[in-house]
Parts: structure tokens; sequence; C-alpha cells
């Protein structure tokens, strides 16, 4: 099934667990959209833009898909009747926008020739590090964006949500309406391919990388 850009993410666990600045925004939101918006923009700014940096590879790219996505977020937002918003959990639900505007943007790529290749960025990944670490630092190195766009969409995106966005695997399960075994099966196999190509020091961009 799709989840539209409206939709609440469905999860086991109910309210801000593990984001204790969530009933804050929530509570801000209802009081009035305008204000709770901005107080939504700058609690979650740097989470979204890190996923969809970590996702895209591309820090212009990044940039629109965090700005569409927080477009989306408002349109569907003054939308809401006000129980609807006091359910909200802010940030699986952003990330569920995040993650409808990547693929919508997978989509079109798939239309259009081939992009340029990926941006430099500093600080690039120690060789002796493991995947995990390279994955949870926050700067984007052009190895470490090459290797995360080498894996299929669904790995991808559950690496990034797990070591990037630090999200719980329920919270994942919810953004990407998967069953939460599904989705520990799309991390362990994302995490073993990134140290085979690691491991093996090849280019993911080239072609027969896997898709």
């Amino acid at each position: 099934m799709t989840v539209t850009d409206e939709a609440l993410p469905r999860s086991p666990a109910a309210g801000p667990a593990g984001d204790p600045v969530g009933a804050e925004v929530v509570a801000a939101l209802v009081r009035d959209l305008d204000v709770g918006f901005a107080a939504l923009y700058e609690a979650y700014r740097g989470a979204v833009f890190s996923t969809a940096l970590r996702l895209c590879g591309r820090w212009a790219e990044a940039e629109d898909l965090s700005a569409e996505a927080f477009l989306r977020a408002y349109r569907a937002l003054a939308g809401y009747a006000p129980g609807r918003v006091a359910a909200l959990r802010p940030r699986p639900w952003l990330l569920t926008i995040l993650a409808n505007v990547w693929r919508n943007s997978l989509r079109s790529a798939a239309r259009r020739p081939a992009a340029a290749p990926l941006e430099d960025a500093p600080d690039p990944p120690d060789p002796g590090e493991g995947v995990e670490d390279v994955a949870a630092r926050r700067e984007t190195g052009r190895e470490l964006a090459a290797l995360l766009a080498a894996l299929p969409e669904m790995q991808r995106a559950a690496v990034v949500l797990r070591h990037v966005t630090d999200l719980p695997v329920a919270e994942i399960a919810a953004v990407l309406d998967l069953p939460e075994g599904t989705v520990k099966s799309h991390i362990s196999r994302g995490l073993a391919r990134l140290r085979e190509l690691r491991a093996a020091g090849r280019d993911p961009g080239q072609k027969g990388g896997v898709r």
C-alpha cells in the first residue's frame, strides 16, 4: 500500500517516546498552526535534511526534498482537525512525507537523462570504521553517498532511517509501511551489502552495481 503524504504513520508506540520535543511541538500546533509549524520546522529540519542527504547523496537535491516535504506537511496540517493534530507523532510523520517525496523523485529521475556524478563532501569515511559508524556520521562523503546509492531503494531507506536518523525499528516500519521483520531484514541486508562494497573497494556507480 502506498502511504499518502497526509496519512498518519501507524505504530504500536504512541506518544513522543524517544522524541522529547514532540509533545511541545504538537501542543504548539494545536494552539496555532503558523506558530506551531515554525516550532515543527526548527525541531526537525536537521533530521529531515540529514535523512534526505543520505537518501539522495546530493546537497542541492536534499535541500529541495526537505523543502518539498515541509511544504506538503504544512498543507496537510492546514486540513487536519484539531483532534488529528493532537494525535500526531511529528518525527515519523515528517519522515513518511519525506520518504514519499524521495520515492517520487526517483520515479521522475528514471524518466530523465542520467544525473551528474555525486558531489564531493568533506570528511570522507575512515576505511577502518564499520559501516554503522560511517552511516551515523553527520557528514556525507562521496564514497558513502555512492555506496548508499548502490543499495536497493528499501534497503537504503531502512539503513538511513536506522543509522542516520536513529529511528527505532517500529517507527521505521511506520514510515515505510512495512512489517517490523521486513524492516530488520532490509537493515541487515543493506549493512551487509555496504560491507561487501567497501571491502571490495568497488565503485558502485559503475555499470552492474546493485539496484
